[in-house]
């Protein structure tokens, strides 16, 4: 694969000044070596190009203060991003009954509910207008280190993996570990989107 240095990467992702906000969706797992991590036989979909590429559309927007929402490996990006950790797999960390995903079966991966506790302190809170809700999750890694200028604003109910978290200088950057997009109809996670939009809106009002 052609490697790209930083100067071409952040060519390439300088049309997102172009807009008044950004997601960064859910896919496979990060590459362990983007955050000094090490190899575990859990770890699927490795997308190189993609990580160095998100990688760098993250720090590309908080840098200019970009409304931003990270969901699920969109979390993890923002983490990774600004020099945080992740937990290879959850189970060794938090024990076996520590399940934020299903596996019926070998290859065989699907989503699962459980409820969540979000700091009333939190812009999160602000947007969902709840301290405590349900949540449908997708992911076998989680939170480690939190980097600098970033704190944690919700946990799970069950075992207290971090579930979110939010820029403390930014004005509007959430990241989520749980799939809102899949809880559309639930008005809690209809406000998390609105929140969004309405951000973005105020962005591009200063954008002129």
């Amino acid at each position: 694969m052609r490697r790209i240095g930083l100067n071409g990467w952040r060519e390439k992702v300088g049309f997102i000044s172009h807009y008044p906000g950004l997601i960064i969706s859910g896919g496979g797992d990060i590459d362990p070596a983007c955050y000094n991590g090490f190899a575990h036989p859990t770890i699927y979909s490795v997308d190189r190009e993609r990580d160095a590429f998100e990688l760098q559309l993250g720090k590309f927007a908080l840098e200019r203060h970009l409304p931003i929402l990270g969901i699920c490996r969109g979390l993890q990006i923002l983490i990774v991003a600004c020099g945080g950790t992740l937990i290879p797999h959850i189970p060794d960390v938090y024990g076996t009954s520590a399940l934020h995903r299903l596996e019926p079966e070998p290859g065989r991966r699907l989503p699962t509910e459980h409820f969540v506790m979000i700091d009333v302190e939190s812009l999160l809170a602000d947007c969902l207008q709840n301290s405590h809700m349900s949540v449908v999750s997708w992911h076998h890694q989680a939170v480690d280190k939190v980097p600098p200028d970033w704190r944690v604003v919700a946990h799970a109910w069950d075992d207290g993996v971090i579930e979110a978290v939010e820029h403390e200088h930014h004005p509007w950057a959430i990241g989520v570990q749980w799939h809102p997009e899949l809880s559309i109809l639930d008005p809690n996670h209809q406000r998390l989107f609105l929140a969004l939009v309405q951000a973005a809106r105020t962005k591009k009002t200063l954008m002129g």
